[in-house]
């Protein structure tokens, strides 16, 4: 092989591995970015994340040992799932999340999280099968923008202060199978989802909710 073909090669090879690593690596330090920014937004009274969550570390797929950190792959650092339930955290929606772009589950639940849930909420988990928000103190209204994470399967809301009516677009996640708002402040009509087998139960202990599996709602006519 002449010398110039094998430089050529080499070329080639090397072009070929950039182009490989400025996606995977990007992806990489994307996720490292995700759960920098989690860690840094919220309160860890009891050390969970403090203990465990150590950045100073180069090693491959250090952040998949994390404590409630999934990966695709252990040895990859692409997060797949964050299970965060029940760590006495404290803060705000941790909009960190957003730069975990590859997440399928996020479990926040049973902490002591608050403020409203972001209005852009299917941007920042967009591919989510699953969201536990349930049992923490989230107020504000239910974003309708959560019809847009259109791979919910699981959809917990339960045990907040949410208020205000269940959006009805709610009722275009085609793949719903577990909805939950329990006992929040809710009023109002309750989504159409069409077949699904949503219980009474899945909107108990809420002020006004009406429809569905519950009481009918009232028309209201207005007589001169």
């Amino acid at each position: 092989m002449s010398l110039s073909r094998r430089i050529l090669d080499i070329l080639i090879v090397s072009l070929f591995w950039g182009s490989l690593c400025s996606d995977i690596c990007f992806g990489v330090e994307s996720d490292i970015y995700c759960l920098r920014r989690i860690k840094a937004s919220l309160e860890d009274p009891f050390g969970y994340l403090n203990s465990s969550w150590n950045f100073n570390n180069n090693t491959e797929g250090f952040i998949c040992r994390f404590t409630g950190i999934e990966c695709w792959h252990p040895d990859e650092s692409k997060v797949l799932n964050i299970h965060l339930r029940d760590m006495g955290l404290k803060g705000p929606f941790p909009m960190g999340i957003e730069n975990c772009t590859s997440l399928t589950g996020l479990d926040l639940s049973s902490n002591k999280l608050y403020g409203t849930i972001p209005s852009n909420i299917s941007d920042v988990v967009h591919f989510v099968t699953s969201l536990d928000l349930s049992s923490n103190n989230f107020s504000g209204t239910i974003p309708a923008n959560l019809s847009n994470c259109s791979y919910l399967n699981d959809l917990l809301l339960d045990h907040n202060r949410l208020s205000g009516q269940i959006p009805p677009e709610l009722g275009l996640l085609a793949r719903i199978k577990k909805f939950s708002v329990s006992n929040n402040l809710l009023i109002g009509p309750v989504p159409n989802f069409g077949n699904k087998d949503i219980k009474a139960d899945s909107y108990a202990n809420n002020p006004g909710l009406c429809g569905g599996p519950l009481e009918p709602c009232q028309s209201h006519t207005i007589t001169g």
